[in-house]
Protein backbone atom coordinates (compact mmCIF):
# COMPACT_ATOMS: atom_id res chain seq x y z
CA UNK A 1 0.00 0.00 0.00
CA UNK A 2 2.86 1.96 0.56
CA UNK A 3 4.79 2.09 -2.69
CA UNK A 4 0.74 2.23 -4.55
CA UNK A 5 0.87 5.73 -2.54
CA UNK A 6 4.09 6.88 -3.05
CA UNK A 7 3.70 5.99 -6.73
CA UNK A 8 0.38 8.07 -7.08
CA UNK A 9 2.42 11.15 -6.02
CA UNK A 10 4.48 11.79 -9.28
CA UNK A 11 3.61 15.11 -10.80
CA UNK A 12 3.51 13.57 -13.89
CA UNK A 13 1.26 10.87 -13.89
CA UNK A 14 -1.37 10.41 -16.92
CA UNK A 15 -4.30 10.32 -15.82
CA UNK A 16 -4.73 6.15 -16.76
CA UNK A 17 -2.32 5.96 -14.94
CA UNK A 18 -3.47 7.61 -11.97
CA UNK A 19 -6.99 6.07 -11.80
CA UNK A 20 -4.96 2.13 -11.93
CA UNK A 21 -2.80 2.93 -9.18
CA UNK A 22 -6.04 4.37 -7.09
CA UNK A 23 -8.43 1.74 -8.39
CA UNK A 24 -5.50 -1.03 -7.01
CA UNK A 25 -5.22 1.12 -3.97
CA UNK A 26 -8.96 0.79 -3.38
CA UNK A 27 -8.57 -3.18 -3.80
CA UNK A 28 -5.84 -3.14 -1.15
CA UNK A 29 -8.02 -1.29 1.42
CA UNK A 30 -10.93 -3.89 -0.05
CA UNK A 31 -8.64 -6.80 0.81
CA UNK A 32 -8.11 -5.19 4.59
CA UNK A 33 -11.89 -5.86 5.15
CA UNK A 34 -12.79 -2.42 5.99
CA UNK A 35 -16.47 -2.80 6.14
CA UNK A 36 -15.99 -0.64 9.18
CA UNK A 37 -15.50 2.46 6.70
CA UNK A 38 -19.23 3.23 6.80
CA UNK A 39 -18.71 4.23 10.61
CA UNK A 40 -17.28 7.71 10.35
CA UNK A 41 -14.92 7.14 13.49
CA UNK A 42 -13.96 3.90 12.11
CA UNK A 43 -13.16 5.35 9.03
CA UNK A 44 -10.93 8.27 10.42
CA UNK A 45 -8.97 6.12 12.24
CA UNK A 46 -8.12 3.81 9.44
CA UNK A 47 -7.07 6.48 7.56
CA UNK A 48 -5.28 8.20 10.70
CA UNK A 49 -3.38 4.44 11.10
CA UNK A 50 -2.69 4.61 7.15
CA UNK A 51 -1.47 7.77 6.56
CA UNK A 52 1.07 6.98 9.13
CA UNK A 53 1.81 3.93 7.45
CA UNK A 54 2.96 5.77 4.35
CA UNK A 55 4.04 8.76 5.69
CA UNK A 56 7.84 7.50 5.77
CA UNK A 57 7.17 6.13 2.08
CA UNK A 58 6.45 9.88 0.71
CA UNK A 59 9.29 10.07 -1.75
CA UNK A 60 11.05 13.82 -1.04
CA UNK A 61 13.64 15.25 -2.98
CA UNK A 62 16.34 17.36 -1.74
CA UNK A 63 17.05 20.67 -2.63
CA UNK A 64 19.99 19.53 -4.61
CA UNK A 65 17.75 17.03 -6.45
CA UNK A 66 15.41 19.81 -6.95
CA UNK A 67 17.32 22.28 -8.54
CA UNK A 68 18.53 19.63 -11.08
CA UNK A 69 14.48 18.80 -11.99
CA UNK A 70 13.71 22.12 -12.13
CA UNK A 71 17.01 24.51 -13.84
CA UNK A 72 16.99 28.20 -13.89
CA UNK A 73 14.48 29.03 -11.21
CA UNK A 74 14.81 30.73 -7.98
CA UNK A 75 13.37 29.75 -4.60
CA UNK A 76 9.99 31.80 -5.25
CA UNK A 77 9.65 30.04 -8.68
CA UNK A 78 10.75 26.70 -7.54
CA UNK A 79 8.16 26.84 -4.71
CA UNK A 80 5.72 28.15 -7.38
CA UNK A 81 6.16 24.67 -9.76
CA UNK A 82 6.30 22.75 -6.82
CA UNK A 83 2.85 24.12 -5.32
CA UNK A 84 1.79 24.50 -9.07
CA UNK A 85 2.51 20.21 -9.18
CA UNK A 86 1.18 19.24 -6.02
CA UNK A 87 -2.13 20.62 -6.92
CA UNK A 88 -2.27 19.07 -10.42
CA UNK A 89 -1.57 16.23 -8.87
CA UNK A 90 -4.21 16.62 -6.37
CA UNK A 91 -7.09 17.39 -8.39
CA UNK A 92 -5.94 14.62 -10.42
CA UNK A 93 -6.76 12.40 -7.77
CA UNK A 94 -10.59 14.40 -7.31
CA UNK A 95 -10.79 13.43 -11.26
CA UNK A 96 -9.69 9.83 -11.21
CA UNK A 97 -11.94 9.31 -7.71
CA UNK A 98 -14.66 10.55 -9.74
CA UNK A 99 -13.86 8.65 -13.22
CA UNK A 100 -13.65 5.36 -10.36
CA UNK A 101 -16.85 6.34 -9.00
CA UNK A 102 -18.89 6.08 -12.02
CA UNK A 103 -17.53 2.87 -12.91
CA UNK A 104 -18.35 1.86 -9.37
CA UNK A 105 -22.16 3.16 -9.32
CA UNK A 106 -22.70 1.50 -12.53
CA UNK A 107 -21.84 -2.04 -11.04
CA UNK A 108 -23.82 -3.40 -7.94
CA UNK A 109 -23.87 -3.29 -5.09
CA UNK A 110 -22.29 0.09 -5.60
CA UNK A 111 -22.61 1.56 -2.01
CA UNK A 112 -20.61 -1.16 -0.77
CA UNK A 113 -16.81 -0.01 -2.06
CA UNK A 114 -17.69 3.55 -1.83
CA UNK A 115 -16.60 3.99 1.48
CA UNK A 116 -12.88 2.37 0.81
CA UNK A 117 -12.91 4.34 -2.30
CA UNK A 118 -13.19 8.20 -0.50
CA UNK A 119 -10.80 6.47 2.20
CA UNK A 120 -7.83 5.74 -0.53
CA UNK A 121 -8.25 8.65 -2.12
CA UNK A 122 -8.26 11.20 0.88
CA UNK A 123 -5.02 9.58 2.13
CA UNK A 124 -3.46 9.99 -1.37
CA UNK A 125 -4.17 13.41 -1.57
CA UNK A 126 -2.88 13.71 2.15
CA UNK A 127 0.28 11.90 0.91
CA UNK A 128 0.49 14.36 -2.21
CA UNK A 129 0.13 17.06 0.59
CA UNK A 130 2.87 15.59 2.66
CA UNK A 131 5.35 14.92 -0.49
CA UNK A 132 4.99 19.21 -1.10
CA UNK A 133 5.32 20.26 2.45
CA UNK A 134 8.79 18.43 2.74
CA UNK A 135 10.06 19.88 -0.46
CA UNK A 136 8.74 23.05 0.62
CA UNK A 137 11.11 23.01 4.11
CA UNK A 138 13.79 21.99 1.91
CA UNK A 139 13.12 25.28 -0.55
CA UNK A 140 12.81 27.49 2.44
CA UNK A 141 16.09 26.10 4.08
CA UNK A 142 14.25 24.27 6.93
CA UNK A 143 15.00 20.42 5.88
CA UNK A 144 13.49 18.14 8.16
CA UNK A 145 14.95 15.27 9.60
CA UNK A 146 16.12 12.72 7.40
CA UNK A 147 15.23 9.49 9.39
CA UNK A 148 11.98 7.65 8.33
CA UNK A 149 10.05 7.84 11.45
CA UNK A 150 10.76 11.39 12.75
CA UNK A 151 10.67 12.89 9.20
CA UNK A 152 7.16 11.15 8.43
CA UNK A 153 5.82 12.65 11.99
CA UNK A 154 6.96 15.75 11.17
CA UNK A 155 5.06 16.02 8.01
CA UNK A 156 1.93 14.76 9.34
CA UNK A 157 2.67 17.29 12.57
CA UNK A 158 3.20 20.16 9.98
CA UNK A 159 0.16 18.74 7.62
CA UNK A 160 -2.30 18.24 10.39
CA UNK A 161 -1.54 22.37 11.96
CA UNK A 162 -0.66 24.10 8.43
CA UNK A 163 2.62 25.41 10.01
CA UNK A 164 6.01 24.68 9.29
CA UNK A 165 8.15 22.68 11.16
CA UNK A 166 11.70 24.25 12.88
CA UNK A 167 14.09 21.77 12.59
CA UNK A 168 16.00 23.46 16.19
CA UNK A 169 12.37 23.33 17.99
CA UNK A 170 12.06 20.50 20.64
CA UNK A 171 8.82 18.71 20.68
CA UNK A 172 8.74 16.72 16.68
CA UNK A 173 9.50 13.45 18.11
CA UNK A 174 7.64 10.50 17.76
CA UNK A 175 5.82 11.85 21.07
CA UNK A 176 4.65 14.74 19.54
CA UNK A 177 2.23 12.45 16.95
CA UNK A 178 1.03 10.33 19.78
CA UNK A 179 0.39 12.75 21.68
CA UNK A 180 -3.65 12.71 22.41
CA UNK A 181 -3.48 16.54 21.19
CA UNK A 182 -1.54 16.20 17.60
CA UNK A 183 -3.58 12.77 17.17
CA UNK A 184 -7.17 14.56 17.58
CA UNK A 185 -5.69 17.56 15.23
CA UNK A 186 -4.69 14.76 12.84
CA UNK A 187 -7.74 12.73 13.01
CA UNK A 188 -10.36 16.26 13.00
CA UNK A 189 -7.84 17.63 9.83
CA UNK A 190 -8.62 14.17 8.06
CA UNK A 191 -12.27 14.34 8.76
CA UNK A 192 -12.92 17.60 7.32
CA UNK A 193 -10.93 15.63 3.98
CA UNK A 194 -12.94 12.60 4.36
CA UNK A 195 -15.82 14.54 4.00
CA UNK A 196 -15.51 17.17 1.20
CA UNK A 197 -14.15 13.72 -1.10
CA UNK A 198 -18.32 13.05 -0.50
CA UNK A 199 -18.45 14.80 -3.55
CA UNK A 200 -16.38 12.33 -5.67
CA UNK A 201 -19.64 10.33 -5.33
CA UNK A 202 -21.53 12.79 -7.35
CA UNK A 203 -23.64 11.20 -10.57
CA UNK A 204 -21.60 10.24 -13.62
CA UNK A 205 -18.34 12.68 -14.02
CA UNK A 206 -19.87 15.66 -12.09
CA UNK A 207 -17.96 14.34 -9.01
CA UNK A 208 -14.64 14.28 -10.89
CA UNK A 209 -15.19 17.91 -11.80
CA UNK A 210 -16.29 19.30 -8.52
CA UNK A 211 -13.47 17.21 -6.70
CA UNK A 212 -10.89 17.76 -8.53
CA UNK A 213 -11.52 21.84 -8.47
CA UNK A 214 -12.21 21.65 -4.37
CA UNK A 215 -8.58 19.03 -4.22
CA UNK A 216 -6.75 22.16 -5.87
CA UNK A 217 -8.15 24.65 -4.05
CA UNK A 218 -7.44 23.10 -0.61
CA UNK A 219 -3.89 22.49 -1.57
CA UNK A 220 -3.13 25.86 -2.64
CA UNK A 221 -4.62 27.40 0.22
CA UNK A 222 -2.25 24.77 2.53
CA UNK A 223 0.54 25.81 0.57
CA UNK A 224 -0.16 29.61 0.78
CA UNK A 225 -0.73 29.61 4.44
CA UNK A 226 2.82 26.89 5.16
CA UNK A 227 4.73 29.38 2.56
CA UNK A 228 3.86 32.22 4.97
CA UNK A 229 5.04 30.10 8.13
CA UNK A 230 8.04 28.97 6.31
CA UNK A 231 8.91 32.62 5.73
CA UNK A 232 8.79 34.06 9.25
CA UNK A 233 10.39 30.93 10.55
CA UNK A 234 13.23 31.66 8.63
CA UNK A 235 13.75 35.27 9.17
CA UNK A 236 14.15 33.95 12.94
CA UNK A 237 16.10 30.89 12.36
CA UNK A 238 20.02 31.25 13.51
CA UNK A 239 22.16 30.80 10.81
CA UNK A 240 19.43 30.11 8.22
CA UNK A 241 19.76 30.78 4.70
CA UNK A 242 18.33 34.78 3.76
CA UNK A 243 14.53 34.87 4.22
CA UNK A 244 12.77 34.98 1.31
CA UNK A 245 11.10 38.10 0.26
Amino acid sequence: MGATVAALTADDLAPARRRQLLTRLVGQARARGLGDLFKPKAAVRWMADTVAEVAPHVPIRDLATLRRHFPGLDDEELADRLVRNAARATAGVGAAGGGVAAVEWAVTPTLLSAPVLLAAETVTVVAIELKLIGELHEVYGMALPTGGTQRAVALMHSWASQRGINPLMPGVGVSAVLGTTARKELRDSLLRRFGRNLTTLGPFLTGAAVASYLNRRSTRNLADQLRRDLRRKGRDLPGSRPALP
